[in-house]
């Protein structure tokens, strides 16, 4: 196959926070029933591609601040193994991976690196597989990974899989947002099989949401998350002592609040170092229209 390209660089892979996530419902074989809203944010790790001719696929992992080893067989390997046996492709390919999304966090990002990786090697492989090829593959790897590879925020329901981009004008073009991930992770299967967890919270309305989206609704999974993990709750508190109103994000343990836009944050007020980020969120994945 003829390929241009040899590598490209630099791809980001943002991170999402839940504007709320409401569970409505457990089906039958378990899965929980969700209706959220996902909003993309500015925090990103970063993909480099570069083309391998023998057909081998590697990763590398680069400096690191998710706080976790990535396991050798990764969602990006998995990513480009899955495009290779879609389309029949022999080509390789050798990821290397800036990771500074952290990890158990509820932001995302082990769902985002996969999506990127998914449309970086269809543009190095010049495949030019249509984007539900692509949305196929990326259910296979997780539930959240077909919305980062849509690239909108969106409203999202059922088990994941039902994703509605918002119209423009219903959240702000960029909203500044303080985040804080606690040194403590969260197991996102233990909150959800929690018995404390409040599974039949009625069905959401856009129209309500719309009207105010940054204060609608409620994280269901956080009064577990601050039963499971102490520390969820204090990162909660930083935040409410400088005025904010915080939330947790996904399935935790990161929490986040809006803030103005000149925002400082004060290192005398997270005396335990966690990781805490001044972010923006953003109208569109950077990498959006890379697949028809």
């Amino acid at each position: 196959m003829n390929n241009a390209l040899k590598e490209l660089r630099d791809l980001p892979a943002p991170a999402k926070i839940n504007l709320f996530l409401h569970i409505t419902g457990r089906r039958a074989d378990g899965y929980h029933l969700i209706e959220s809203v996902f909003q993309l944010i500015d925090w990103q790790d970063i993909v480099h591609l570069s083309l391998r001719g023998d057909g081998q696929i590697s990763r590398e992992d680069l400096a690191s601040c998710a706080g976790a080893e990535l396991p050798r067989d990764d969602l990006c390997i998995r990513a480009a193994r899955a495009l290779r046996q879609a389309t029949g492709c022999s080509l390789g390919a050798h990821i290397q991976l800036e990771k500074r999304i952290p990890a158990e966090a509820g932001l995302g990002g082990g769902s985002s690196d996969p999506a990127t990786c998914l449309l970086g090697l269809n543009r190095l492989w010049n495949l030019n597989q249509p984007l539900s090829t692509l949305e196929q593959i990326g259910i296979s790897l997780g539930a959240d990974v077909p919305f980062f590879l849509r690239g909108r925020n969106a409203w999202v329901s059922g088990i994941g899989e039902h994703i509605e981009p918002l119209n423009d004008g219903i959240l702000p073009t960029s909203q500044a947002l303080v985040i804080i991930k606690p040194k403590n992770g969260l197991s996102t299967a233990a909150i959800f099989g929690h018995q404390a967890l409040k599974r039949d919270t009625p069905h959401a309305i856009l129209a309500v949401f719309a009207e105010n989206p940054y204060g609608f609704g409620r994280n269901d999974l956080q009064a577990v998350g601050e039963l499971i993990e102490p520390q969820v709750c204090q990162a909660l508190a930083v935040l409410e002592k400088q005025g904010l109103k915080p939330r947790m994000t996904g399935s935790g343990s990161a929490v986040f609040a809006c803030c103005p836009a000149d925002f400082q944050l004060d290192a005398s007020s997270n005396p335990l170092g966690w990781q805490q980020k001044v972010c923006k969120t953003l109208a569109e994945h950077p990498l959006a229209g890379w697949a028809v």
